[in-house]
């Protein structure tokens, strides 16, 4: 029989984070899903707005922290035109309360959550079934299974081991590129879309260590830019991925 996901028109989604880097990567992940077609990326809540007005999608993926119009402003408003996901780094119990008194049918939080759990809850969203992370204390719909998972950029069993908080370690065969165990570490969680002030939290140093690092993580992989760091990473060291 043929999967029930796949019948059908495609599940319509909108993304908006302000990290250009986070908004390629769901595009990806999303895209490459027959059942699902991202119809347009936004840098913040003003642009979503326009964008879900102007596309009416099935689904909206909202970041919490974004430039302008953030997310939680734009929320109620987008929540009338499409069930909206919270997919947010920020994981304090207020914001996900204020978030679903604004209209959110979910929160996932960036590093608690993989690539299939994520597809499972955009398409459960479409028909009504909300999934919100519980590892807080906040409630989630009966039934639904707690999401205490790993970064969506760890796509599969071949991508680099995680270990238990969330953060990624070398496997023996994959090349580091002359990177230390703490460089190859930042650079993971530079991959994942973290920003410097996320790096420094995860790793409890400061940002300006985390500066130095991406210094000489740079000059290792004969980059000028984080975007250009990133490809070179992903598409070298992790041959093999499967979104």
């Amino acid at each position: 029989m043929p999967d029930q996901a796949l019948t059908g028109p495609p599940l319509r989604v909108l993304v908006a984070d302000d990290n250009p880097v986070v908004r390629a990567g769901l595009t990806a992940l999303l895209g490459g899903h027959p059942d699902i077609e991202v119809v347009a990326a936004a840098a913040d809540g003003e642009e979503a707005l326009a964008s879900a007005t102007r596309l009416t999608p099935d689904v909206v993926l909202l970041d919490v922290r974004m430039p302008g119009t953030d997310g939680l402003t734009a929320l109620p408003e987008l929540a009338r035109l499409a069930p909206v996901m919270m997919l947010t780094y920020s994981r304090e119990p207020e914001v996900v309360a204020e978030a679903l008194r604004r209209g959110a049918s979910g929160y996932l939080v960036h590093g608690e959550f993989t690539a299939p759990e994520l597809i499972t809850a955009v398409r459960a969203l479409r028909h009504g079934r909300p999934t919100v992370m519980n590892s807080l204390g906040v409630s989630h719909e009966p039934n639904e299974s707690a999401s205490h998972l790993q970064p969506f950029m760890a796509q599969s069993s071949k991508a680099r081991p995680v270990h238990a908080a969330g953060l990624h370690r070398r496997a023996p065969n994959q090349p580091d590129f002359g990177l230390s165990s703490r460089e190859v570490e930042v650079m993971d969680l530079i991959a994942a879309g973290m920003n410097n002030r996320q790096i420094a939290a995860t790793c409890f140093i400061s940002e300006k260590t985390v500066k130095n690092h991406i210094n000489r993580i740079f000059a290792k992989l004969h980059s000028s830019s984080r975007s250009e760091a990133i490809a070179h990473w992903l598409g070298t060291a992790r041959e093999g991925w499967s979104w």
